[in-house]
């Protein structure tokens, strides 16, 4: 059994529309109050699955120039490597939300399907966005709400302060309203090692920073999101 959890790569995977509830601590009239952005979104179902329910979400990710086949191809064997992962590091996670391996994985499945299933209509209506952090395809103040989830922080032993601050202020620029960003620890759990200079630098620059509790941990030690109020 090991001790510490890594991943060779950034994968390609996805949460549910109820995962995004929870992790971040989101209500139905915060989605509903104006357009949203999911960025990096992944395969995450939640632009699918908001979608239907006539919530105004953007999704945008460096991979959304591929056909879904590739998509799906790609998607496939991230989760059977987050599988295989995971399996060797059971003890680092808390499994209260999802209560074994075998429904963690069947949730990254389901979201892909869905995902799938809504990505080619959805890319031609424009709501799936190619786009390559830190630059987004959009102009300022266009979106109410800002997330993003599980690439920043996260992936902080291959992407360096300077791009989380580039990312950041990015985010700060297409926003006029919240940006919310989960989870603020590293793919071992340990605290982001540059957490606290990025959310000084932010502050410095006047940006209005809070580092907020979540009713979700999955990774021991990451209940907590960042909140960044746009004005």
């Amino acid at each position: 059994m090991r001790n510490t959890f890594n991943i060779d790569r950034i994968a390609f995977i996805g949460r549910t529309f109820a995962e995004y509830i929870s992790l971040f601590d989101l209500c139905e009239k915060t989605l509903r109050h104006g357009p949203v952005l999911d960025c990096p979104a992944g395969s995450a179902s939640f632009t699918a699955e908001a979608h239907k329910s006539g919530i105004d979400v953007t999704a945008c990710d460096i991979l959304f120039g591929s056909d879904v086949n590739s998509l799906i191809e790609k998607g496939r064997k991230d989760i059977q490597h987050i599988y295989e992962k995971v399996s060797e590091a059971t003890h680092l996670f808390n499994w209260d939300y999802y209560g074994s391996i075998e429904n963690l994985i069947a949730l990254r499945e389901s979201a892909l399907d869905l995902f799938a299933g809504d990505f080619t209509d959805g890319y031609r209506e424009g709501r799936y966005r190619y786009a390559k952090l830190p630059h987004l395809p959009f102009p300022g103040n266009h979106f109410s709400l800002v997330l993003s989830s599980h690439f920043l922080f996260l992936y902080s032993d291959r992407l360096g302060f300077d791009f989380h601050m580039e990312c950041i202020k990015e985010f700060v620029r297409v926003c006029s309203g919240e940006i919310r960003i989960y989870p603020l620890t590293t793919l071992d759990a340990r605290p982001c090692p540059y957490l606290n200079d990025i959310i000084v630098s932010l502050r410095s620059s006047g940006i209005d920073v809070e580092i907020t509790r979540v009713p979700f941990e999955f990774q021991k030690g990451s209940g907590r999101m960042m909140k960044i109020i746009c004005r």
